[in-house]
C-alpha cells in the first residue's frame, strides 16, 4: 500500500475519529467531466484504460477538480474477464455485451486463470504511476463481485430480472458453484495485485446481488464472499462492499470480514444502524438529487451528514454512480460543503 499525505478516508474506514467527513463519488472519474468527454472523442474506454498515463490522468482528475478525499481507479468491472477467456465488448448505450454466454459446465471448464502482471499490466502500471508520483490521497482499487460478473456472463449483457442467471443457479447448483470458484479465484488474484501495486483500499461492487433473497444469498453467495474477503484481509487495507437494492442483505454483509458497507439511496445511515449494522458506512445521496437546485442538494446532504456524524466510521458518497448529466461544478460545490459543514459540527 502506498504512503499518502491525506489519510482521512482510511481513518474513517477503520472507524477512527476524523476532523471532517471525507467524501468521494462512485463513477467520479469520467462521465460528466468535459476533459474526459474531449478524450472520448479520440479514444474508446478500452484505449484509455490500456494507456497508463492517460488512465492515470482520468483517475486523478476528480481529485484535482472536486477536492475529493480519494481517487478510484478508472476502469470497468469487466476488465479482468478477457484474461480468463471471456470475450467482452463495451457497447455504447448498452454496456458490456458477451456474445458467447455461459450455458454449461463445459463452458466453465474452458475458463482459464488470471495472471495480473502479464494479463492486465496496464492496470497495475496505472496504479503505480498514481501512487508513486501523482496522488496525495488514497487510491481505491476495485473488482466486480461474483454474482454481478456472472450475471453478465450468463445473460450475455445487462439484465432487468436476471432470470437466466438465477435459473442456472437453481437448476444446476454444481455448475453455479464451479463458476463461483473460478470467479472468486480471479477476483482474489486481481485485487491482490492492485494492493501490491499500491491501492490503499479495495471496493467490491456487487451491484446486482440485491436480486437475490436472503436465503439464496446465504446459500449461493455468502460463502464465496467470505472466501474473497478472508483472502484479502491479510493485506490490512480497508475492504468495502456495495450493492444496489440490497437493504435486506445488510446484516449478511455485516457478518463478512469487510471494514465498510456501502449504502444505496434507499436505506439511510440511521436505518442501517438501527438494523444492527456495526461496520463503517459509506453513502448515500441519490445521484438524481444532484440535478435539482442547490437548496435541495444542501438540505438532503445535511440530513445524511447529520446521521453519518452520529457515529465514527462514516464516509460520504452517492447511493450509486455519477450520471453524465451531473455538472462538475455541482460536485465541486458538494465536496466543499461536505468538508465545511462536517468540520463545524
Amino acid at each position: 500500500m502506498a504512503k499518502v499525505k491525506n489519510t482521512t478516508i482510511l481513518d474513517a474506514y477503520r472507524g477512527k475519529k476524523t476532523d471532517y467527513t471525507p467524501a468521494w463519488f462512485m463513477r467520479q472519474a469520467g462521465r460528466s467531466q468535459p476533459e474526459y468527454r474531449a478524450l472520448k472523442e479520440k479514444y474508446s474506454l478500452f484505449e484509455i484504460t490500456h494507456q497508463p498515463e492517460l488512465c492515470a490522468y482520468v483517475t486523478r482528475l476528480p481529485v484535482e477538480n472536486y477536492g475529493v478525499d480519494a481517487a478510484i481507479l478508472y476502469k470497468d468491472i469487466m476488465t479482468p474477464l478477457p484474461a480468463i477467456g471471456v470475450d467482452v465488448e463495451i457497447k455504447s448505450g448498452i454496456g458490456p455485451v458477451i456474445d458467447q454466454p455461459i450455458r454449461s459446465m463445459q463452458d466453465i471448464e474452458k475458463l482459464g486463470e488470471i495472471n495480473p502482471e502479464s494479463d492486465v499490466p496496464y492496470v497495475l502500471d496505472t496504479i503505480r504511476l498514481l501512487t508513486e508520483e501523482q496522488l496525495d490521497v488514497p487510491l481505491i482499487g476495485f473488482s466486480g463481485a461474483p454474482f454481478t460478473l456472472a450475471s453478465y456472463m450468463i445473460e450475455g449483457g445487462p439484465s432487468k430480472n436476471y432470470t437466466k442467471t438465477k435459473a442456472l443457479m437453481y437448476r444446476e447448483p454444481q455448475t453455479w458453484f464451479a463458476l463461483m470458484d473460478k470467479l472468486s479465484k480471479m477476483i482474489i488474484r486481481y485485487a491482490e495485485a492492485q494492493i501490491k501495486a499500491g491501492a490503499s483500499a479495495i471496493q467490491i461492487f456487487d451491484s446486482w446481488v440485491g436480486a437475490l433473497n436472503v436465503e439464496d444469498y446465504r446459500y449461493f453467495m455468502k460463502p464465496v464472499m467470505m472466501d474473497i474477503f478472508s483472502a484479502l484481509k491479510k493485506y490490512d487495507v480497508p475492504l468495502i462492499t456495495f450493492g444496489v437494492g440490497a437493504r435486506h442483505l445488510l446484516l449478511e454483509w455485516n457478518d463478512l470480514p469487510v471494514d465498510v458497507i456501502g449504502l444505496d439511496w434507499r436505506t439511510s445511515v440511521e436505518e442501517a444502524r438501527s438494523l444492527g449494522v456495526t461496520k463503517a458506512l459509506q453513502g448515500n445521496l441519490d445521484p438524481a438529487i444532484l440535478l435539482s437546485n442547490w437548496e435541495t442538494i444542501e438540505k438532503r446532504t445535511k440530513a445524511i451528514l447529520d446521521q453519518g456524524m452520529n457515529t465514527e466510521g462514516y464516509v460520504f458518497n452517492l447511493g450509486h454512480g455519477v450520471t453524465p448529466d451531473i455538472k462538475p461544478e455541482t460536485l465541486k460545490r458538494l465536496t466543499d460543503f461536505i468538508h465545511s459543514y462536517s468540520n463545524q459540527n
